[in-house]
Protein backbone atom coordinates (compact mmCIF):
# COMPACT_ATOMS: atom_id res chain seq x y z
CA UNK A 1 0.00 0.00 0.00
CA UNK A 2 1.39 3.40 -0.91
CA UNK A 3 2.12 6.05 1.68
CA UNK A 4 -0.53 8.27 0.13
CA UNK A 5 -3.17 5.56 0.30
CA UNK A 6 -2.29 4.80 3.92
CA UNK A 7 -2.64 8.45 4.90
CA UNK A 8 -5.79 8.96 2.85
CA UNK A 9 -7.44 5.88 4.35
CA UNK A 10 -6.60 7.09 7.87
CA UNK A 11 -8.07 10.54 7.23
CA UNK A 12 -11.14 9.05 5.58
CA UNK A 13 -11.74 6.82 8.62
CA UNK A 14 -11.51 9.85 10.91
CA UNK A 15 -14.02 11.67 8.76
CA UNK A 16 -16.48 8.78 8.84
CA UNK A 17 -16.22 8.45 12.61
CA UNK A 18 -16.73 12.19 13.08
CA UNK A 19 -19.75 12.17 10.73
CA UNK A 20 -21.26 9.26 12.62
CA UNK A 21 -20.79 11.01 15.96
CA UNK A 22 -22.42 14.15 14.63
CA UNK A 23 -25.37 12.16 13.26
CA UNK A 24 -26.01 10.47 16.60
CA UNK A 25 -25.63 13.77 18.46
CA UNK A 26 -28.11 15.55 16.19
CA UNK A 27 -30.63 12.69 16.26
CA UNK A 28 -30.53 12.45 20.08
CA UNK A 29 -30.77 8.70 19.57
CA UNK A 30 -29.57 8.08 23.12
CA UNK A 31 -32.92 9.27 24.47
CA UNK A 32 -34.73 6.73 22.33
CA UNK A 33 -32.50 3.80 23.35
CA UNK A 34 -31.60 4.37 27.01
CA UNK A 35 -30.82 0.68 27.46
CA UNK A 36 -27.83 1.07 25.13
CA UNK A 37 -25.97 2.96 27.88
CA UNK A 38 -25.70 -0.19 30.00
CA UNK A 39 -24.36 0.22 33.54
CA UNK A 40 -21.97 2.99 32.58
CA UNK A 41 -18.48 3.25 31.15
CA UNK A 42 -14.76 3.23 31.85
CA UNK A 43 -13.10 6.15 30.07
CA UNK A 44 -9.40 6.09 29.27
CA UNK A 45 -6.84 8.79 28.52
CA UNK A 46 -3.08 9.16 28.15
CA UNK A 47 -1.76 12.71 27.86
CA UNK A 48 -3.73 15.66 29.27
CA UNK A 49 -2.02 18.89 28.18
CA UNK A 50 -2.58 22.13 26.27
CA UNK A 51 -2.82 22.13 22.47
CA UNK A 52 0.52 21.22 20.91
CA UNK A 53 0.22 23.36 17.81
CA UNK A 54 0.50 22.46 14.13
CA UNK A 55 3.22 19.86 13.69
CA UNK A 56 3.68 16.15 13.03
CA UNK A 57 1.58 14.41 15.69
CA UNK A 58 1.08 10.70 14.96
CA UNK A 59 0.12 10.22 18.62
CA UNK A 60 -2.47 13.01 18.63
CA UNK A 61 -5.20 10.51 19.45
CA UNK A 62 -3.47 9.97 22.80
CA UNK A 63 -3.59 13.61 23.89
CA UNK A 64 -6.54 15.72 25.07
CA UNK A 65 -6.69 19.19 26.57
CA UNK A 66 -7.60 19.94 30.20
CA UNK A 67 -10.63 21.84 28.93
CA UNK A 68 -11.90 18.79 27.06
CA UNK A 69 -11.29 16.55 30.07
CA UNK A 70 -13.43 18.94 32.14
CA UNK A 71 -16.15 18.75 29.48
CA UNK A 72 -15.99 14.95 29.57
CA UNK A 73 -16.42 14.93 33.35
CA UNK A 74 -19.33 17.35 33.05
CA UNK A 75 -20.95 15.17 30.37
CA UNK A 76 -20.71 12.10 32.59
CA UNK A 77 -22.18 13.90 35.60
CA UNK A 78 -24.97 15.44 33.54
CA UNK A 79 -25.80 11.98 32.18
CA UNK A 80 -26.41 10.86 35.77
CA UNK A 81 -23.38 8.60 36.08
CA UNK A 82 -21.82 8.09 39.51
CA UNK A 83 -17.99 8.52 39.49
CA UNK A 84 -16.25 5.63 41.24
CA UNK A 85 -12.81 4.17 41.64
CA UNK A 86 -12.13 1.56 38.99
CA UNK A 87 -11.28 -1.23 41.42
CA UNK A 88 -14.70 -0.82 43.13
CA UNK A 89 -16.61 -1.66 39.95
CA UNK A 90 -16.71 -5.47 40.37
CA UNK A 91 -18.31 -5.11 43.80
CA UNK A 92 -20.74 -2.41 42.68
CA UNK A 93 -21.85 -4.26 39.56
CA UNK A 94 -22.42 -7.43 41.58
CA UNK A 95 -24.81 -5.74 44.02
CA UNK A 96 -28.36 -6.61 42.92
CA UNK A 97 -29.73 -3.73 45.01
CA UNK A 98 -27.64 -1.11 43.23
CA UNK A 99 -29.08 0.06 39.91
CA UNK A 100 -26.86 3.11 39.48
CA UNK A 101 -24.79 3.71 36.37
CA UNK A 102 -21.11 4.35 36.90
CA UNK A 103 -18.16 6.08 35.30
CA UNK A 104 -14.50 5.41 36.06
CA UNK A 105 -11.65 7.52 34.68
CA UNK A 106 -8.29 5.90 33.89
CA UNK A 107 -5.02 7.25 32.51
CA UNK A 108 -2.26 5.05 31.09
CA UNK A 109 1.55 5.18 31.39
CA UNK A 110 2.15 7.73 34.16
CA UNK A 111 2.76 10.89 32.18
CA UNK A 112 3.79 13.96 34.20
CA UNK A 113 1.06 16.02 32.58
CA UNK A 114 -1.43 13.82 34.46
CA UNK A 115 -0.20 15.54 37.63
CA UNK A 116 -0.01 19.02 36.11
CA UNK A 117 -3.22 19.11 34.09
CA UNK A 118 -5.47 16.10 34.76
CA UNK A 119 -5.36 15.87 38.55
CA UNK A 120 -6.59 19.48 39.05
CA UNK A 121 -9.62 18.75 36.85
CA UNK A 122 -10.51 15.65 38.85
CA UNK A 123 -10.08 17.56 42.10
CA UNK A 124 -12.33 20.37 40.87
CA UNK A 125 -15.16 17.88 40.35
CA UNK A 126 -14.18 15.54 43.24
CA UNK A 127 -13.94 12.64 40.78
CA UNK A 128 -11.75 9.56 41.51
CA UNK A 129 -9.16 8.52 38.94
CA UNK A 130 -6.68 5.71 38.33
CA UNK A 131 -3.27 6.11 36.68
CA UNK A 132 -1.65 2.93 35.38
CA UNK A 133 2.06 2.85 36.13
CA UNK A 134 4.73 1.16 34.01
CA UNK A 135 7.73 0.47 36.23
CA UNK A 136 10.27 0.73 33.43
CA UNK A 137 9.08 4.21 32.52
CA UNK A 138 9.25 5.46 36.12
CA UNK A 139 12.73 3.96 36.57
CA UNK A 140 13.91 5.09 33.10
CA UNK A 141 14.90 1.52 32.17
CA UNK A 142 12.41 1.31 29.28
CA UNK A 143 11.82 3.84 26.55
CA UNK A 144 8.45 4.77 25.05
CA UNK A 145 8.79 3.70 21.44
CA UNK A 146 5.80 5.62 20.07
CA UNK A 147 7.09 8.87 21.60
CA UNK A 148 10.61 8.11 20.32
CA UNK A 149 9.27 7.44 16.82
CA UNK A 150 7.38 10.74 16.82
CA UNK A 151 10.51 12.64 17.85
CA UNK A 152 12.61 10.81 15.25
CA UNK A 153 10.23 11.70 12.43
CA UNK A 154 9.98 15.36 13.35
CA UNK A 155 12.29 17.65 11.42
CA UNK A 156 14.35 15.20 9.35
CA UNK A 157 13.94 14.31 5.68
CA UNK A 158 15.16 10.71 5.94
CA UNK A 159 16.82 8.24 8.29
CA UNK A 160 18.52 4.86 8.16
CA UNK A 161 16.62 1.94 9.63
CA UNK A 162 16.93 -1.83 9.65
CA UNK A 163 13.55 -3.57 9.49
CA UNK A 164 15.23 -6.98 9.24
CA UNK A 165 16.49 -7.02 5.66
CA UNK A 166 19.46 -4.77 6.31
CA UNK A 167 19.80 -1.00 6.68
CA UNK A 168 17.76 1.12 4.30
CA UNK A 169 17.03 4.81 3.88
CA UNK A 170 13.49 5.75 4.93
CA UNK A 171 12.02 8.98 3.60
CA UNK A 172 10.30 11.33 6.06
CA UNK A 173 10.33 14.67 4.26
CA UNK A 174 6.58 15.13 3.76
CA UNK A 175 3.62 14.62 6.11
CA UNK A 176 2.50 11.59 4.11
CA UNK A 177 5.98 10.04 4.24
CA UNK A 178 6.21 10.67 7.98
CA UNK A 179 2.88 8.99 8.68
CA UNK A 180 3.85 6.06 6.49
CA UNK A 181 7.22 5.75 8.26
CA UNK A 182 5.53 5.83 11.67
CA UNK A 183 3.15 3.07 10.55
CA UNK A 184 6.15 0.98 9.49
CA UNK A 185 7.84 1.41 12.87
CA UNK A 186 4.62 0.56 14.73
CA UNK A 187 4.12 -2.46 12.50
CA UNK A 188 7.62 -3.72 13.32
CA UNK A 189 6.93 -3.50 17.05
CA UNK A 190 3.94 -5.79 16.64
CA UNK A 191 5.63 -8.13 14.13
CA UNK A 192 8.98 -9.10 15.67
CA UNK A 193 10.35 -9.48 19.20
CA UNK A 194 9.18 -6.28 20.86
CA UNK A 195 12.41 -5.69 22.80
CA UNK A 196 14.38 -5.91 19.55
CA UNK A 197 12.01 -3.55 17.72
CA UNK A 198 12.22 -0.97 20.52
CA UNK A 199 16.02 -1.24 20.50
CA UNK A 200 16.12 -0.59 16.74
CA UNK A 201 13.89 2.46 17.04
CA UNK A 202 16.05 3.76 19.90
CA UNK A 203 19.20 3.23 17.85
CA UNK A 204 17.80 5.13 14.88
CA UNK A 205 16.81 7.96 17.21
CA UNK A 206 20.26 8.16 18.80
CA UNK A 207 21.86 8.16 15.35
CA UNK A 208 19.87 11.33 14.68
CA UNK A 209 20.72 13.10 17.92
CA UNK A 210 17.62 12.12 19.87
CA UNK A 211 17.89 10.68 23.38
CA UNK A 212 15.08 8.13 23.96
CA UNK A 213 15.68 8.08 27.72
CA UNK A 214 15.62 11.88 27.73
CA UNK A 215 12.13 11.72 26.23
CA UNK A 216 10.99 9.54 29.12
CA UNK A 217 12.60 11.98 31.57
CA UNK A 218 10.68 14.84 29.99
CA UNK A 219 7.30 13.11 29.77
CA UNK A 220 6.93 10.64 32.66
CA UNK A 221 6.62 11.36 36.37
CA UNK A 222 9.44 10.33 38.69
CA UNK A 223 9.09 7.99 41.64
CA UNK A 224 9.13 11.00 43.98
CA UNK A 225 6.35 12.67 42.01
CA UNK A 226 4.31 9.47 42.16
CA UNK A 227 4.81 9.25 45.93
CA UNK A 228 3.65 12.85 46.31
CA UNK A 229 0.60 12.24 44.12
CA UNK A 230 -0.36 9.31 46.34
CA UNK A 231 -1.39 11.82 49.01
CA UNK A 232 -4.36 12.78 46.83
CA UNK A 233 -7.34 10.77 48.19
CA UNK A 234 -8.96 10.77 44.73
CA UNK A 235 -5.96 9.08 43.12
CA UNK A 236 -5.24 5.41 42.89
CA UNK A 237 -2.34 3.75 41.06
CA UNK A 238 -2.79 0.64 38.95
CA UNK A 239 -0.18 -1.75 37.54
CA UNK A 240 0.79 -1.57 33.86
CA UNK A 241 3.70 -4.08 33.63
CA UNK A 242 7.46 -3.60 33.79
CA UNK A 243 8.13 -2.74 30.14
CA UNK A 244 4.77 -2.13 28.42
CA UNK A 245 5.26 -5.26 26.35
CA UNK A 246 2.49 -7.17 24.58
CA UNK A 247 1.86 -9.82 27.24
CA UNK A 248 0.29 -12.27 24.78
CA UNK A 249 3.67 -12.58 23.05
CA UNK A 250 5.91 -13.37 26.04
CA UNK A 251 6.63 -16.66 27.79
CA UNK A 252 5.06 -17.62 31.11
CA UNK A 253 8.09 -16.66 33.20
CA UNK A 254 8.23 -13.16 31.78
CA UNK A 255 4.45 -12.83 32.00
CA UNK A 256 4.63 -13.50 35.74
CA UNK A 257 7.47 -10.99 36.18
CA UNK A 258 5.78 -8.27 34.16
CA UNK A 259 2.62 -8.54 36.24
CA UNK A 260 3.98 -9.33 39.68
CA UNK A 261 6.98 -7.03 39.78
CA UNK A 262 5.01 -4.10 38.43
CA UNK A 263 2.52 -4.53 41.27
CA UNK A 264 5.37 -4.74 43.79
CA UNK A 265 6.89 -1.53 42.45
CA UNK A 266 3.60 0.36 42.78
CA UNK A 267 3.23 -0.94 46.32
CA UNK A 268 6.70 0.34 47.18
CA UNK A 269 6.04 3.79 45.77
CA UNK A 270 2.42 4.30 46.84
CA UNK A 271 2.14 2.30 50.06
CA UNK A 272 -0.56 -0.12 48.87
CA UNK A 273 -0.78 -3.01 46.46
CA UNK A 274 -2.63 -1.97 43.29
CA UNK A 275 -6.05 -3.55 42.86
CA UNK A 276 -6.36 -2.88 39.13
CA UNK A 277 -4.26 -3.86 36.12
CA UNK A 278 -4.06 -2.53 32.57
CA UNK A 279 -3.00 -4.74 29.65
CA UNK A 280 -0.54 -2.89 27.37
CA UNK A 281 -2.23 -2.20 24.01
CA UNK A 282 -5.35 -3.94 25.31
CA UNK A 283 -6.59 -5.36 22.00
CA UNK A 284 -7.65 -8.94 21.29
CA UNK A 285 -4.13 -9.61 19.99
CA UNK A 286 -2.63 -8.42 23.29
CA UNK A 287 -5.05 -10.04 25.75
CA UNK A 288 -5.14 -13.82 25.61
CA UNK A 289 -6.63 -16.50 27.81
CA UNK A 290 -3.14 -16.94 29.26
CA UNK A 291 -2.70 -13.28 30.15
CA UNK A 292 -6.18 -13.06 31.64
CA UNK A 293 -5.53 -16.12 33.82
CA UNK A 294 -2.22 -14.68 35.01
CA UNK A 295 -3.87 -11.41 36.05
CA UNK A 296 -6.60 -13.27 37.93
CA UNK A 297 -3.98 -15.47 39.61
CA UNK A 298 -2.10 -12.34 40.70
CA UNK A 299 -5.15 -11.27 42.68
CA UNK A 300 -6.23 -8.03 40.99
CA UNK A 301 -9.84 -6.96 41.54
CA UNK A 302 -10.12 -6.03 37.88
CA UNK A 303 -8.18 -5.50 34.67
CA UNK A 304 -8.93 -3.29 31.69
CA UNK A 305 -8.60 -3.71 27.95
CA UNK A 306 -9.00 -1.23 25.09
CA UNK A 307 -11.94 -3.15 23.67
CA UNK A 308 -14.63 -0.46 23.41
CA UNK A 309 -18.03 -0.75 24.98
CA UNK A 310 -20.31 0.11 27.87
CA UNK A 311 -20.43 -1.87 31.09
CA UNK A 312 -23.01 -4.65 30.94
CA UNK A 313 -24.44 -6.91 33.65
CA UNK A 314 -22.34 -9.73 32.19
CA UNK A 315 -19.14 -7.81 32.94
CA UNK A 316 -19.46 -8.52 36.65
CA UNK A 317 -18.50 -12.10 35.77
CA UNK A 318 -15.43 -11.05 33.79
CA UNK A 319 -13.71 -8.27 35.75
CA UNK A 320 -10.36 -9.16 34.16
CA UNK A 321 -11.73 -8.12 30.76
CA UNK A 322 -13.39 -4.79 31.43
CA UNK A 323 -13.97 -2.70 28.27
CA UNK A 324 -12.82 0.92 28.04
CA UNK A 325 -13.66 3.80 25.76
CA UNK A 326 -10.92 6.20 24.69
CA UNK A 327 -11.27 9.96 24.97
CA UNK A 328 -9.59 10.48 21.62
CA UNK A 329 -7.65 13.62 20.79
CA UNK A 330 -9.18 13.73 17.30
CA UNK A 331 -12.70 14.13 18.67
CA UNK A 332 -12.54 16.72 21.43
CA UNK A 333 -16.12 17.95 21.67
CA UNK A 334 -18.48 17.54 24.59
CA UNK A 335 -21.29 16.29 22.37
CA UNK A 336 -19.04 13.43 21.19
CA UNK A 337 -18.57 12.35 24.81
CA UNK A 338 -22.34 12.44 25.23
CA UNK A 339 -22.65 10.18 22.18
CA UNK A 340 -20.11 7.72 23.61
CA UNK A 341 -21.83 7.65 27.00
CA UNK A 342 -25.14 6.86 25.29
CA UNK A 343 -23.69 3.53 24.17
CA UNK A 344 -25.14 3.95 20.68
CA UNK A 345 -21.76 3.58 18.88
CA UNK A 346 -21.25 0.19 20.54
CA UNK A 347 -24.55 -1.49 19.75
CA UNK A 348 -23.71 -4.85 18.23
CA UNK A 349 -20.02 -4.48 19.02
CA UNK A 350 -18.17 -7.71 19.73
CA UNK A 351 -15.39 -5.84 21.51
CA UNK A 352 -13.03 -7.83 19.32
CA UNK A 353 -10.69 -4.96 18.58
CA UNK A 354 -10.00 -1.30 19.07
CA UNK A 355 -8.02 1.41 17.31
CA UNK A 356 -4.30 1.51 18.12
CA UNK A 357 -3.91 2.62 21.69
CA UNK A 358 -1.17 2.37 24.27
Amino acid sequence: MSAWKTSATYLAKQGLIRAGMEAVALSRAGRLLPQAAGRGMILTLHHVRPEQGPRFLPNAHLSVTPRFLAQAVEAALEAGLTPVQLHDLPRLLADPQDSRRFVAFTLDDGYRDNIEHAAPVFRRFAVPYTIFITRGFIERTRTIWWETAEALLTGISSFTFDSGAGPERVSSATPVERHHAFARLAGLVHAIDEDEAVARIDEAARDNGIDPVGIVNDLVMTADELRALSADPLFRAGAHTLTHVNLARVDEARLAREIGQSAEAVAGWCGYRPESFCYPYGTREAVSTKTQAAVVEAGFACAVTTRPGVLRPRDRGAPALFPRVSLNGHYQKKRYVEVLLSGIPFIGSSRSSAPFSQ
